[in-house]
């Protein structure tokens, strides 16, 4: 008869402890008996490689002006580099700097985004290479934001920023260079703003490169598009 008691005892134990279980499981997807990672770990860290680009759309007036000029819906841009097992984006704003990630995609309209990333990254991305695109980076961080889109490196803007890592630290260029007369002049939201900028000195022959010539680079592909 005390067998029996105890047997049945154990049984409901076991039951009840694997029930338990089964609840964490579920409902605690980290819970280290699940072996699994969350959605954003997933999406993020394992798709995500150091030196992909990320783009995205921004509002304010310039950004919008932008977008016009380029017939594009990007209006900036950055360089992702792994930190110490952390993700962050380089990029040209006021000033030049590494943002987290996940703040600098909470920055977008509607938090969307796109990843690309060099065809061939698996050969030519080596790690030297890679840190020699980050010690290059060295000579901008805290610089300017350049608004006038001057070629010159005293200040930078995002897209330009991009280019040059990828040319002076990887040997690579991107896309082809553009000028700034090349782009969409005539819309009278992009003619505010170059009036603002320049007055009647418009610096047409200035060397540009936009988000969009970047998105629609021959030597990219999309890893990510939340659009």
């Amino acid at each position: 008869m005390k067998k029996s008691k105890y047997l049945f005892v154990g049984i409901t134990f076991l039951l009840s402890f694997g029930c338990a279980l089964f609840v964490a499981m579920k409902v605690f997807p980290n819970n280290p008996f699940s072996k699994t990672k969350n959605n954003t770990e997933v999406s993020l860290q394992d798709k995500i490689q150091d030196g992909d680009l990320i783009f995205q759309t921004s509002e304010s007036s310039q950004c919008e002006a932008v977008r016009i000029a380029t017939n594009s819906k990007f209006s900036h841009c950055g360089i992702i580099y792994s930190v110490n097992g952390n993700l962050f984006v380089f990029e040209a704003v006021q000033p030049v700097k590494l943002t987290r990630l996940e703040d600098w995609i909470a920055h977008g309209k509607d938090h969307k985004y796109l990843v690309k990333r060099l065809k061939n990254a698996d050969q030519v991305l080596t790690p030297a290479t890679l840190q020699k695109m980050k010690d290059y980076s060295q000579v901008f961080m805290g610089k300017e934001y350049d608004a006038y889109f001057d070629w010159s490196d005293t200040r930078i803007y995002c897209s330009e920023l991009i280019w040059k890592i990828y040319k002076n630290g990887a040997g690579i260029e991107l896309s082809k260079l553009k000028q700034l007369k090349d782009f969409n002049l005539s819309d009278p939201r992009v003619q505010k703003i170059v009036k603002e900028r320049y007055g009647n000195n418009v610096p047409l022959d200035e060397k540009v490169v936009a988000p969009s010539d970047l998105v629609d680079s021959d030597l990219l592909k999309t890893v990510i598009d939340t659009y």
